[in-house]
């Protein structure tokens, strides 16, 4: 498995240090890059083209600023869909490309070219290009509508000036096709990355490793059939948990059949989460395990090529050169070329052991763009599961609802067929043929829930073994590399709400997804006042922590703004946390179970003394009201926020998930602050419900603009900070009364 052999080479001995670079860093240009024409491209002839489409396409802004985008074609939609994206916060489509095509060195320095390898390792730009002009025609027109609709705005816009891409090309699209926050690719760890294509070794960061506190990426999703409303129609809940301003609300219409509202992430022309009149969607993160990494066997020959053994014979190892270029101190570009390597599981992005360590993950861009654009169009279940047979959703879950009163839980349909005799949490013998993939599993053969008797489903990041209650999926039918997630606190909080009434409404299903209980608190709580209790009476500890356990004790374990008892089991359980992360992993236990069933009285008491001294040293006390600490604040537009204690910013009363809290808020101190400031959690928070005449109602973040002077920049912050989701004008004649400007592109 993991061991080294005797014909096994190290990756140091074989490249002897940095020779596995192929040169080193050669400054080539001063000043912007400028990557072929500039967005004006040839001429007036494009300019021309750009004012036709415009004509077809007209941008209702309403009253929050939100993009109401109408086209004659889906095209048009698609052209003005990107227009309006880039209106609101252009820096942040042009920052996701850089990531997502292995570019983002040529704007932030050298310090991001072990993340443009990364990248470039998986996408290819002239293999993309090739999949482009192969495309179904009716995607390639949907892709230069896509980069019209960028390239028109910069021709218009003079003033903004792009960091680096000044012309958008419409194979770029291929690049970024799924939609998730993050995605398979930033498993690969950047430390190891590094060290093996530098021909060093290096220690894993305690991030990469799992060991630092942090708030669990991923989302909270719930469908609810006719038989638990009290209206008799399905309802569901869509609570992404990114990066604030993560996404753009829109709303895009089109003469050939779209009608589509939700959350689109910035550059994509799809809309991710979201709902059209018949059907809805809700993705989540998944822990099924469907990225793979093979520790291959190296053999050197004596003409020093490099092979790796597969089964009785060697196959060559695979070669490229990668020349990715970088933004110097002074302002100018410089360039890295380097050797990479790959088998057939995969490139090689680490060692370990003596082995090299391919690694395998889903890149079927077409497809993953296809299904990503046409589950927006589908009309009930039967229709959403066709398009889900092009199986390229591999990293997320779906919650699902329609106007038929269907709903569903779905894991991702990219599912490798593997031997379960393999542990493929670890890297597997990749010298074994049958550690291989063997095709990928059919949809049928899927873990699944539709239109249980129940009557709800949910999935908050967790295993899929609890999504309806006593109608989920069995664990022990399925492989086990169906979860690598486990339970969460937020799945029996999950189950605590959805099993309370089966008369649920628009409004209760929104209090629910804002309930105040925290699971995690309710189960640790208890423990920390049992071993207080156990303390001799002359024991220090004894008086010390009277008054922190006291308010302990007498808490409901629910948060509010005004809580002091959220202040101090927040900071308690940060500080029980930190010492007891590498424990947990070692004994392959959850945080949330070795906390409850491996930690001990003393290091129970040692945390809260902590809490209480942190809370004391930074606010005078250690009762301070939980919003007193916990804030959110935007001071500008920057995509990384400096944080100030001295501006304003506004109480949120509810938690980080890893203590069960449904409604997230994931925020931490930072330098030069004492208050804690979100940054991740509920983003685009919608409740929709498929009746004859459709509803919904939903929140983001802050609001729908990145410009701090714009009056929607901040205007919907005390909505999210109070879960108050205001109505979402989905038909025409919801704008009326609420349209603050309607023009066409370019006007």
């Amino acid at each position: 498995m993991d061991h080294a052999q005797n014909d096994g080479l190290s990756r140091r001995r074989i490249l002897g240090g940095a020779a596995g670079l192929a040169a080193g860093a050669a400054a080539v240009a001063a000043g912007l890059p400028t990557g072929g024409a500039t967005a004006a491209g040839k001429g007036g002839s494009d300019l021309a083209r750009w004012r036709r489409q415009a004509a077809h396409v007209t941008i209702t802004r309403d009253d929050w600023g939100i993009p109401h985008v109408t086209g004659r074609t889906d095209a048009d939609a698609v052209f003005g869909m990107m227009y309006a994206q880039a209106e609101d916060d252009f820096n942040r489509i042009e920052r996701n490309y850089l990531v997502s095509l292995g570019r983002l060195a040529e704007a932030e320095g050298e310090s991001a070219i072990w993340q443009d390898l990364r990248q470039r390792l998986f996408i290819d730009p002239e293999t993309l290009k090739r999949y482009y002009a192969a495309c179904p025609a009716w995607l390639r027109k949907l892709m230069q509508a896509w980069a019209d609709g960028l390239n028109y705005y910069l021709a218009t816009h003079p003033e903004v000036r792009p960091r680096v891409i000044t012309r958008f090309e419409p194979w770029m699209p291929l690049s970024f096709s799924e939609g998730s926050i993050g995605g398979d690719i930033e498993r690969v760890p950047l430390s190891q990355l590094q060290a093996f294509y530098e021909g060093r070794s290096a220690p894993m960061t305690d991030e990469e490793r799992g060991l630092l506190f942090r708030e669990p990426s991923g989302s909270n999703g719930m469908a609810i059939a006719p038989s638990h409303t009290r209206d008799g129609h399905a309802l569901l809940l869509i609570n992404p948990h990114t990066s604030f301003f993560f996404r753009s609300e829109q709303h895009v219409t089109s003469g050939e059949g779209l009608d589509v509202y939700g959350a689109a992430t910035w550059g994509q022309f799809f809309i991710y989460q979201g709902f059209n009149a018949h059907t809805g969607w809700m993705h989540t993160s998944s822990g099924v395990d469907n990225v793979d990494e093979f520790a291959e066997t190296i053999v050197t020959g004596p003409d020093g090529r490099r092979s790796y053994r597969y089964g009785t014979r060697l196959r060559p190892v695979t070669t490229k050169t990668i020349t990715l270029s970088y933004r110097t101190a002074e302002g100018g570009l410089a360039r890295r070329r380097f050797t990479t390597y790959a088998t057939h599981h995969g490139p090689i992005v680490r060692e370990a052991d003596g082995k090299w360590i391919a690694f395998a993950l889903m890149n079927r861009p077409v497809e993953a763009l296809q299904q990503s654009f046409l589950r927006t169009k589908t009309r009930d279940y039967a229709s959403y599961i066709a398009v889900a047979g092009l199986k390229a959703n591999s990293s997320n879950n779906t919650l699902f609802a329609s106007a038929k009163g269907e709903i569903a839980f779905l894991v991702p349909q990219f599912m490798p067929v593997r031997e379960d005799r393999f542990d493929y949490r670890k890297p597997v013998d990749g010298s074994d043929p049958e550690t291989d993939w063997h095709g990928l599993h059919t949809l049928r053969s899927l873990p699944q829930v539709v239109n249980p008797r129940n009557g709800w489903t949910f999935n908050t990041n967790n295993w899929p073994w609890t999504a309806a209650g006593p109608d989920s999926p069995r664990a022990e039918d399925y492989p086990r590399y169906f979860d690598q997630a486990g339970e969460n606190p937020r799945g029996p909080q999950a189950i605590r709400v959805l099993s309370a009434r089966t008369d649920f409404t628009p409004q209760t299903l929104i209090e629910a997804a804002f309930d105040r209980y925290l699971t995690a608190f309710a189960r640790l709580v208890p423990q920390l006042v049992a071993a207080w209790d156990k303390l001799p009476d002359d024991d220090p500890q004894k008086s010390a922590l009277a008054g922190p356990v006291g308010l302990l004790r007498d808490w409901d374990h629910r948060w509010s703004a005004e809580s002091t008892a959220t202040s101090l089991a927040v900071f308690w359980g940060e500080a029980l946390w930190a010492p007891l992360a590498q424990a947990a992993r070692d004994a392959g236990m959850s945080m949330w179970d070795y906390l409850a069933e491996r930690a001990t009285d003393p290091q129970r008491l040692t945390a809260l003394a902590e809490a209480t001294n942190r809370l004391t040293q930074d606010f005078g006390s250690w009762q301070v009201p939980w919003g007193e600490i916990n804030r959110f604040q935007r001071n500008d537009g920057a995509i990384t926020q400096t944080f100030d204690d001295a501006k304003p910013s506004i109480p949120v009363p509810f938690t980080s998930a890893q203590w069960g809290s449904l409604a997230s808020f994931g925020a931490r101190r930072y330098p030069g602050t004492k208050r804690y400031y979100g940054t991740s959690g509920n983003s685009f928070v919608a409740v929709v419900e498929f009746g004859p005449r459709l509803r919904a109602w939903a929140v983001t973040a802050g609001g729908a603009s990145g410009h701090p002077d714009s009056p929607h920049f901040n205007d919907q912050a005390e909505r999210y900070a109070n879960g108050d989701l205001r109505p979402v004008y989905f038909y025409p004649e919801d704008l009326k009364g609420h349209i603050e400007r309607r023009y066409k592109p370019g006007q």
